[in-house]
């Protein structure tokens, strides 16, 4: 019978140099680099009133009825309109962006897994 040797485990990756964090990290809040007005919000309270999340989010008390959303109408909540250049659905973009109908040769080539190309 043959005996192992118990190898110690040897990491694959290796790292250069010592490890230092920095000595001081800015933890101040800034806007995000993408964000489209490069600016953070003066409050919760004003993001709020401008946000939309399936829906208005700045519905007004009468509309949340039970202090949530579902307790209304959805017509209660207000107009759910995407802004200039936004589309919501596919189905609005242009047609050069639309999907395009399959057509019946990609069909069997689905449904036959791909031997009708070659059958």
């Amino acid at each position: 019978m043959n005996v192992t040797r118990a190898l110690a485990r040897q990491p694959m990756i290796r790292f250069l140099g010592k490890r230092n964090t920095p000595s001081q990290v800015d933890h101040t809040p800034h806007a995000h680099p993408a964000s489209p007005t490069h600016e953070l919000p003066s409050s919760f309270k004003s993001y709020r009133q401008k946000a939309q999340q399936h829906g208005p989010l700045n519905a007004t008390p009468r509309a949340l009825v039970g202090g949530h959303i579902g307790g209304a109408a959805g017509k209660a909540l207000g107009p759910i309109e995407a802004g200039k250049g936004m589309y919501f659905d596919r189905s609005e973009l242009p047609e050069r962006f639309q999907r395009l109908s399959w057509t019946q040769a990609e069909i069997d080539a689905i449904e036959s897994g791909g031997a009708s190309l070659f059958a």
